[in-house]
């Protein structure tokens, strides 16, 4: 599917450049052929009205910036049969059967100005009562000049439109490397929540059988407990898709308001104190700031910090404490929960905030689905702040900062 919407693009992309240049060389041709007609027939004009042994130094037109001197001869046609050539830059043409078919060609004709394609001539004629004077113009300089610009425009417009397609085809992977990446992704979590989703769904349906199986009084109770904790397991984590769901739709399910995120942070930390305690990793928030105030969700803002100091409790070395510390940043408040343990390699580091994606074994315990730290990152956008993660032997930190709210 990406292969054929490339394909596309490059082909829409091409089908427009084609017809914007096709356009702009349709254009400049006849733009130039009118010019240069316009100024063959100004000449026409002035050599017809003018003496009838003008010189050939009349016959001067201007192509472009240049004074281009064009052949020339005029006629005084007597009686219909008697032809003198008056004048112009043609030699040994009176009395010659080249100048009897050129002037049948053009009396042929009805129109008192025309052209004569098999001799190159443009002609122009004038009824004086007793004769009738015929002025005549070489267009071949006419017609060589348009054809040398229709090659080059042809050749450039070619060559243009080469460059071009590699161009689209450039633009092309690069408009759709964010569709690529969003399919992936959605095949990815198809995938991934449908692995999730097996596991909760076989347990239910392995108890219910069992449940099915026994006399009623007999059902043991731990079975109804099973069906009950995998149906919540089923529950949090269709609900965190929603979340996600509802991010990616750019939906905004609350309204914000002014938030001490200094408050927060701390009832989080007296939240999650006794789990760090009973993890045997002690969890120290001596360093929040007091009265950095935000705006924004305040459940949500509580959701960010617990996704952080569960994360940090259940993949912290055994032992190590984890920090939690707010401190204000110019106009931003920065929040980090850090704890040591095994770095991060940072082949990893840049998936953690993909759906469904968990570190190694390495990193120790792997309860979760993998979706808290995307709807961490996705709530640190919607209040316009940024979470990133950072890893190296020291410790391995997530950082969250927020725009403050100004007074």
């Amino acid at each position: 599917m990406i292969r054929r919407l490339r394909l596309k693009v490059v082909a829409v992309c091409m089908l427009l450049v084609t017809a914007i240049l096709g356009g702009i060389v349709t254009a400049l041709y006849f733009s130039a052929r009118s010019n240069i007609q316009d100024s063959s027939e100004r000449l026409l004009h002035r050599l017809i009205v003018s003496d009838p042994r003008i010189g050939p130094g009349s016959s001067t037109i201007v192509v472009g910036r240049s004074e281009v001197q064009l052949p020339f001869f005029t006629v005084e046609l007597w009686n219909g049969s008697t032809a003198y050539v008056t004048g112009g830059t043609y030699s040994d043409l009176e009395n010659t059967d080249t100048l009897a078919d050129i002037l049948s060609q053009c009396l042929s004709q009805e129109t008192d100005m025309g052209t004569i394609p098999a001799y190159n001539l443009r002609y122009l004629r004038l009824d004086n009562g007793f004769f009738e004077r015929i002025a005549f113009v070489d267009v071949s300089m006419e017609i060589a000049a348009l054809q040398g610009m229709l090659r080059a425009s042809v050749q450039v417009g070619a060559l243009a439109l080469l460059i071009l397609l590699g161009i689209s085809c450039l633009l092309a992977w690069w408009v759709t490397r964010p569709v690529e990446r969003a399919w992936d992704q959605q095949h990815q979590f198809l995938s991934d929540a449908s692995h999730e989703l097996k596991t909760p769904l076989t347990v239910i349906l392995s108890n219910a059988e069992l449940m099915t199986s026994v006399p009623l009084d007999g059902r043991p109770a731990r079975w109804a407990d099973n069906i009950r904790s995998e149906a919540q397991r089923m529950k949090s984590l269709v609900e965190e898709m929603l979340t996600l769901a509802r991010a990616d739709n750019m939906v905004r399910t609350s309204v914000f308001s002014a938030v001490s995120l200094s408050d927060a942070a701390t009832d989080c930390a007296l939240l999650f104190e006794p789990v760090a305690f009973e993890a045997g990793k002690p969890l120290r928030y001596d360093s929040i700031a007091p009265e950095l105030t935000v705006s924004g969700d305040a459940d949500k803002l509580r959701q960010v910090v617990s996704i952080l100091l569960d994360n940090a409790i259940k993949y912290g070395a055994e032992g190590a404490p984890v920090e939690l510390t707010l401190t204000r940043a110019d106009r931003h408040a920065r929040l980090c929960v850090s704890n040591q343990g095994t770095p991060i390699p940072p082949e990893q580091l840049s998936h953690l905030f993909e759906r469904f994606y968990r570190a190694d074994a390495s990193r120790g315990e792997k309860s979760g689905f993998g979706l808290g730290l995307p709807i961490a990152q996705t709530i640190a956008a919607e209040h316009k702040g940024a979470l990133r993660a950072e890893s190296d032997a020291e410790s391995t930190r997530f950082i969250l900062t927020l725009p403050l709210l100004r007074k």
